[in-house]
């Protein structure tokens, strides 16, 4: 059947829309009608050659619809169903076996670089050069989209559609960051560091998890204020204070745990001062490959203090994105807040908006 896609064909280009054939879904896919679909930051990063991929390439990997087909092997989906799309994994590695699907051996593989999780054929058909997809078992910038059933999340017909996507990548990656792996304890002291819609989603779960001390940390003084309504405690404009003394200040002994939502070394950096003994640094924005931090080893072994990666938030998608739903509903989890609306055909202007600040999480409509 066809479809209409957003297509980068070479690093650093703008999108091209275009309309071409999709795949049958096999046993274990389900094809999707696309709704909406979130633009992130990774996205982006793709497209200028940052995070890698093999061009020309379908992305999009927040994306939200409706199921239209569904493999020979699906079970717990069925057409007409409301599903949210998320990241692959392979479900076979020993992360995965465990529960650690975020860290799948094959995490990059099949998120990353087109590798098809249900079989080797291409899932675009009919173009004349090889057009990749698969990214993020979805590239869900197009009107239909081909999902492997893990990755498939089946949500509440209760809420708009077109607003969920997010909660697949960028939203829960931020919320996850809290809820699951710092998993902070009520009373507690936090710094967020970067308030984009990951940071801000970070805020917002510090507030349910019932920190004390919220504190946001940025350089953009209308997003400090949106944190502020979201739950931060404290706003800190590091182009106009020292962050470090400030968090000080505001702790004496420094925060139980922080959130490093920008990828820039000297920001992560920072970061880490900022923690008390004892503080979990979360590290969770994605810097160029290559890129280093440097912490004092004797501050490490001396003070108790952790440095952790983050993937995804940690999340079992199956149960944390319908939780992040049910919060929403109950009005604890606002992100709707973060959002706006464009076109499909408007995706390179929702590009720009977001390089430019002026958006926080574009959200492309299909019809």
């Amino acid at each position: 059947m066809k479809t209409k896609v957003a297509i980068v064909k070479e690093k650093e280009k703008e999108f091209e829309i275009q309309e071409v054939e999709i795949d049958e879904p096999k046993a274990h896919e389900v094809l999707v009608k696309v709704v909406a679909t979130g633009l992130c930051h990774t996205d982006l990063s793709v497209k200028d050659g940052i995070l890698p991929t093999n061009y020309p390439v379908v992305l999009g990997h927040e994306g939200a619809g409706i199921v239209e087909k569904v493999g020979s092997h699906v079970k717990d989906l069925a057409k007409g169903d409301h599903v949210v799309l998320s990241y692959g994994s392979c479900g076979h590695c020993r992360p995965c076996m465990e529960g650690d699907t975020t860290y799948c051996v094959a995490l990059e593989a099949l998120n990353f670089m087109n590798k098809r999780q249900a079989s080797d054929d291409n899932i675009f058909q009919g173009n004349d050069k090889k057009l990749n997809g698969a990214f993020f078992q979805q590239s869900s910038f197009g009107t239909y989209a081909l999902a492997h059933e893990r990755n498939t999340v089946k949500v509440t017909k209760d809420v708009d559609l077109k607003l969920l996507g997010p909660l697949g990548c960028g939203i829960q990656t931020g919320a996850g960051t809290v809820m699951n792996t710092l998993n902070p304890r009520a009373g507690t002291s936090i710094a967020i560091f970067g308030v984009g819609s990951v940071g801000l989603s970070a805020i917002m779960a510090a507030k349910n998890a019932g920190c004390a001390e919220i504190i946001a940390v940025d350089i953009n003084s209308d997003r400090l204020q949106l944190a502020k309504k979201l739950g931060a405690i404290h706003i800190i404009n590091s182009e106009e204070k020292d962050a470090p003394d400030m968090i000080e200040e505001i702790t004496t002994l420094g925060v139980d745990y922080a959130v490093e939502a920008t990828g820039v070394k000297a920001v992560a950096e920072m970061a880490f001062r900022t923690l008390a003994n004892r503080g979990t640094l979360a590290v969770v924005g994605a810097p160029k490959g290559g890129t280093e931090y440097a912490f004092d080893a004797n501050e490490l072994i001396n003070t108790g203090k952790k440095v952790v990666g983050v993937v995804e938030g940690d999340s079992i998608v199956k149960v944390f994105i319908p939780r992040l739903i049910t919060l929403y509903q109950q009005g604890r989890f606002p992100f709707d807040e973060l959002v706006e609306y464009y076109a499909f055909e408007d995706i390179n202007k929702a590009v720009t908006d977001m390089e430019d600040g002026k958006v926080i999480k574009p959200i492309l409509e299909m019809s």
